[in-house]
């Protein structure tokens, strides 16, 4: 009885969240399409409305950890659903996402994502994909910000394995700045597929620095190592257990 509830009190929340995205989407595009920070202030104004419903129907409760980068950094993020996508971004001041082309066709978040002049690549094409994410940062670099990128290109449930791709060390030589890894557990309570959520701290955390300069090869396995590591101890804090075994809180 309890899990039914649950299910149910967790379809009604991913159910108003979603219809609530395109309301503010046209409330505030007026302002948006003539200014980047009127969609900024849309986007930070829509997550902050799902944090509070979040922790209200569902007892998800969203923390933000670690210095937050101000400056132009490199982002370099643990995914695991949409709701650590919003966390970074509300957190952040002015920041840019790097995203599969597809999402560009999204109603209301692709028209946004336009508008904040987000990298869309096409995954399907990696070498070109990695180019063009290059040559698309350097070109918007007058717009000073923190451009997001995620290592493994999509969205990881806890416990799984994925490998971390070259093209955020591609960036990192690229841009020569400093690259702040991200770990979270938001997985654990907000998973990439379904409707069920679980009650917890969803917990983003901005790590320490990694200062331009490294090898590649030792880039990726100080981010490697920093973001699982740190990640991992967010979703055990969350109540994960790496062999797929978690609480019935």
């Amino acid at each position: 009885m309890k899990t039914a509830f649950r299910w149910l009190i967790s379809a009604i929340f991913v159910f108003q969240i979603y219809l609530m995205m395109p309301i503010f989407g046209l409330v505030f595009a007026p302002w948006a399409i003539f200014s980047k920070r009127g969609a900024r202030v849309c986007c930070k104004s829509y997550s902050r409305y799902v944090f509070w419903t979040a922790r209200l129907m569902v007892g998800i409760r969203c923390e933000v950890r670690g210095p937050v980068p101000q400056g132009e950094v490199l982002i370099a993020a643990k995914h695991q659903s949409f709701l650590d996508i919003m966390m970074i971004f509300t957190a952040l001041p002015t920041a840019k996402f790097i995203m599969k082309k597809e999402i560009l066709r999204t109603p209301v978040i692709g028209q946004y994502a336009k508008l904040l002049d987000c990298v869309a690549v096409d995954r399907g094409k990696r070498g070109a994909a990695i180019q063009k994410m290059v040559q698309e940062v350097e070109a918007g670099r007058q717009d000073a910000g923190q451009l997001v990128i995620y290592p493994q290109g999509t969205r990881v449930a806890p416990g799984a394995q994925k490998e971390y791709k070259v093209g955020t060390a591609i960036l990192y030589e690229q841009l020569n700045q400093p690259c702040v890894p991200v770990a979270t557990n938001v997985g654990v309570l907000w998973p990439r597929k379904g409707i069920m959520r679980k009650p917890g701290v969803a917990v983003v955390e901005f790590l320490e620095p990694i200062e331009p300069g490294l090898e590649r090869d030792t880039f990726m396995t100080t981010l490697e190592e920093r973001v699982e590591t740190r990640s991992d101890a967010l979703m055990q804090e969350a109540g994960f257990v790496r062999d797929g075994v978690s609480d019935n809180r």
